[in-house]
Parts: structure tokens; C-alpha cells; sequence
């Protein structure tokens, strides 16, 4: 929930919000799948409502809003730093981190969750679809699609 709304406040309401739904509508889960996959999907569902709601689109300039902790996004700017030679090439490395950042914020909620369960949380396409309760075929074409929408909105920041 918190890497779609980037604001942790906003992220524990909406958690909550969606263990009260989940808890309400205990009776249709169905043991067959994960139970895990069902919460995920209740409060995918309830944060996307959100967004749509409120179109929430706000990226931060201070780290990605994707890293879990901030130990998280320290050891990514660690990593970021080690790859480069120059400051020079460590602030054009953040820019483009910057970019991607917005683009991916710009994408429609289902394809900016399709991408971030398969990029950042490095979830399978069966995986994705379990968790979005869509067919192969769809998470394949909002993948597809997503990745063609972010080579679109970055085509300026590659060049």
C-alpha cells in the first residue's frame, strides 16, 4: 500500500481500512489460494479505489518512494554510489532515478502495480496474476504495456 501512496500516514489508514474489509468479508475467502494473495488483493483494490478517488499522483525527490524502510533506500543510494566514477555521473544517475520514479507514478494503477510486484518485488507473472486475481494473459499485456507507456514518458531522459 505505501509504495502506491508514498505517504506512510495515508498507507496505515488504508491498511487498516483494508484488514476491516477483509475481516467483514472473511466468509468468501477460499482456502484454495493464499490467504496472503487474498489480503494483497483486497488492499491493492482499496488503495487503487483511493487513488482513482483522489488522483493521487506525488512522487518523491528524496529517494524512491518504493523502498520499504529507509535502510532500504540508503543501502540503494550505496549501491547507486558505488557504480559510478564521478559526481558528475551520480547526479545524472539520481535524475534518471528521479524520472523513473515519476514516470512509473504516471502509469495507471494496475499497470504501476503490475510493474512494481514484477521490477521491485520481483514477483513471476503467475505470481502477479495470483495476487491481482487476473488471467496470465492480462498481467503479460498491462506488463507489455506499462513498459511501452514508461519507454514513451522516458524517451526524453534516455537521449
Amino acid at each position: 500500500v505505501y509504495r502506491m501512496v508514498r505517504d506512510r500516514t495515508l498507507a496505515e489508514d488504508l491498511a487498516q481500512e483494508a484488514f476491516i474489509r477483509a475481516f467483514n468479508a472473511i466468509d468468501s475467502y477460499n482456502p484454495d489460494y493464499k490467504f496472503s494473495s487474498w489480503i494483497f488483493k483486497i488492499a491493492n483494490n482499496h488503495t487503487i479505489d483511493h487513488l482513482r478517488k483522489r488522483k493521487l499522483d506525488t512522487v518523491s525527490i528524496h529517494g524512491s518512494p518504493h523502498a520499504r524502510s529507509d535502510e532500504e533506500a540508503e543501502r540503494t543510494a550505496v549501491v547507486l554510489e558505488s557504480d559510478v566514477e564521478s559526481p558528475e555521473a551520480y547526479v545524472e544517475a539520481q535524475e534518471l532515478g528521479g524520472q523513473i520514479e515519476e514516470a512509473i507514478g504516471q502509469l495507471r494503477p494496475e499497470y504501476r502495480t503490475a510493474i512494481l510486484l514484477r521490477h521491485v518485488e520481483g514477483h513471476s507473472y503467475e505470481e502477479i496474476a495470483e495476487i491481482m486475481d487476473l488471467p496470465l494473459g492480462t498481467v503479460k499485456t498491462y506488463l507489455h504495456r506499462a513498459r511501452n507507456e514508461l519507454k514513451e514518458l522516458l524517451a526524453d531522459a534516455v537521449a
